[in-house]
């Protein structure tokens, strides 16, 4: 199996930057889109097979199960060439550093991506609150076990900090650095590796690690809160249903969702994938970078 030692594995990151800084605004939303809904299967993946199995065997069980499959997304992005936000916090900024794209370019990606990432997300959360996390009954539709756990995935992901006030948001942007962290030393990973089974295993075991762990990904969240948002919505029985800081917040609101998680995260992304992993990479082998 082939191998790309550090300093060629930087010099392809930055090819990488400079493809991705050269995309029509179409082909970031489009392949935008289709990276939100990827992170978006992994997250109604993770959240299936995680439902039920803290009571029996451990919250810590139940996470890493939530783990092992949340990575199909990142997976199917990477293989597929598709633009995730997080990754393209690391991928183009490497390409200026490098002075081969400019800084107006990796805005231009970001923006783009991220636009791209919120709307396939969001399609997912609607389909996956429309479909399978409810049942129907002789008296109509209910929010079924499956949706429960999407909703008290979005309490814990935005009131928990809300109620933490300041300390919540310095929280939440801690979980995220260490999140981003973790995503794209599994894109190292993956250029890294030339076959598709290594790519793979280098990616899955980042990714699990970051999702066992508890860290905030904001294209993830862009899918777990807003299927919350919906269902509570929809349903508002399950608001008193569930209750707790729920009810006392009189359900979520969507200043909730990107106030007290998607902002803060965001920005904690931006510093765990740009800093302190594309700064970090280009200091230490910037001068060993192949020429070719």
């Amino acid at each position: 199996m082939a191998f790309n030692a550090p300093p060629k594995m930087v010099g392809l990151v930055g090819n990488a930057g400079v493809y991705k800084s050269k995309l029509s605004v179409f082909q970031f939303l489009i392949r935008g889109f289709m990276a939100g809904a990827y992170i978006a299967i992994g997250g109604a993946l993770c959240t299936v097979c995680s439902t039920g199995v803290a009571p029996i065997l451990g919250p810590g069980i139940a996470k890493m199960i939530g783990g092992a499959v949340f990575p199909v997304g990142l997976i199917a992005i990477v293989l597929t060439g598709m633009e995730l936000f997080t990754g393209d916090c690391m991928l183009v900024p490497m390409a200026a550093m490098m002075k081969r794209c400019t800084w107006g370019a990796v805005m231009r990606n970001w923006v783009w991506v991220y636009i791209g990432n919120v709307i396939g997300s969001f399609f997912y959360a609607y389909l996956m609150a429309a479909g399978p996390l409810v049942d129907g009954t002789p008296e109509g539709m209910v929010v079924n076990a499956f949706g429960l756990t999407a909703i008290n995935t979005s309490v814990a992901k935005i009131l928990t900090y809300k109620v933490a006030g300041t300390v919540g948001l310095w929280s939440c942007f801690m979980k995220a650095i260490g999140c981003n962290f973790l995503v794209n030393i599994a894109i190292l990973l993956a250029i890294t590796a030339d076959d598709v089974i290594s790519k793979f295993f280098g990616i899955w075991f980042p990714i699990m690690a970051f999702v066992a762990t508890g860290f905030e990904h904001c294209v993830a969240n862009m899918y777990f809160l807003p299927t919350g948002k919906f269902l509570t919505d929809w349903y508002p029985a399950t608001i008193t249903k569930i209750g707790g800081l729920l009810a006392a917040n009189n359900g979520l609101s969507w200043g909730d969702v990107w106030f007290w998680n998607i902002i803060p995260v965001t920005i904690g992304n931006i510093v765990g994938g740009f800093l302190f992993i594309g700064v970090a990479y280009y200091m230490m082998f910037r001068k060993e970078v192949p020429k070719d």
